[in-house]
């Protein structure tokens, strides 16, 4: 697994970069090792994780300082408030850009309730494309699932790609994970009121199929 790295800190929130395959919170899972201890580890006080990531997708993390810094990202997060930025290889050539309007649940076994995700196209391979997801909305697996909607699917999906097309990435790339990665989150500080932008670069087990799919590395720069 790769290194979970701090690349923001300030007296109210951090910010990691976290690896495929780090759990989160160990609420979600029976994992020994999540992204909350090693972040508590790393600032040497208790953190208190404000949004998720799926275990499997890579990039930033936020983790509030205190109770009423997490309540204020809470609630910014809940608003839509929080921009968010994702990258992801998806299966076949996708539209130059378009929004994707259709419900899914918050929770695992919820009710479906609205979710829409704007995206456009990066790069495009012959039968594969980069594509950079906006969610505006924050449900269970939403930006993976609205892929899928529009016949995209992620590449490394297991829950909703395809697994001949998840096997020739992994064959022939080198690609041994899901394809999304966390790029970029900004937001209003919960205090000092600023606009706090914070990235986080792809990581080698991304970047090194890329560049054998030929993705040129501008494509996957953030402006």
């Amino acid at each position: 697994m790769s290194h979970f790295t701090l690349i923001h800190r300030d007296d109210r929130i951090a910010a990691f970069a976290k690896p495929s395959g780090l759990l989160v919170h160990r609420g979600w899972g029976n994992d020994d090792i999540v992204a909350v201890d090693l972040a508590r580890a790393a600032v040497g006080a208790r953190v208190h994780p404000v949004h998720r990531l799926d275990r499997a997708t890579s990039g930033v993390l936020l983790f509030a300082l205190d109770p009423e810094s997490a309540a204020a990202l809470g609630r910014a997060f809940e608003a839509g408030l929080v921009h968010k930025v994702y990258l992801a290889l998806v299966r076949g050539v996708a539209p130059d850009e378009g929004v994707i309007d259709n419900p899914v649940p918050k929770t695992e076994g919820g009710p479906r309730i609205p979710a829409v995700t704007a995206f456009r196209r990066r790069y495009a391979g012959e039968r594969w494309s980069l594509v950079e997801a906006r969610p505006r909305t924050g449900r269970l697996h939403q930006i993976r699932r609205h892929l899928k909607h529009i016949s995209h699917p992620i590449v490394g999906d297991v829950n909703y790609g395809k697994g001949d097309i998840n096997r020739l990435f992994r064959e022939r790339f080198g690609l041994r994970r899901l394809a999304l990665h966390a790029a970029e989150l900004r937001f209003l500080h919960p205090f000092s009121g600023d606009e706090i932008t914070i990235r986080a670069s792809p990581p080698p087990d991304l970047t090194e199929p890329f560049a054998q799919l030929g993705i040129p590395e501008d494509a996957l720069a953030m402006s």
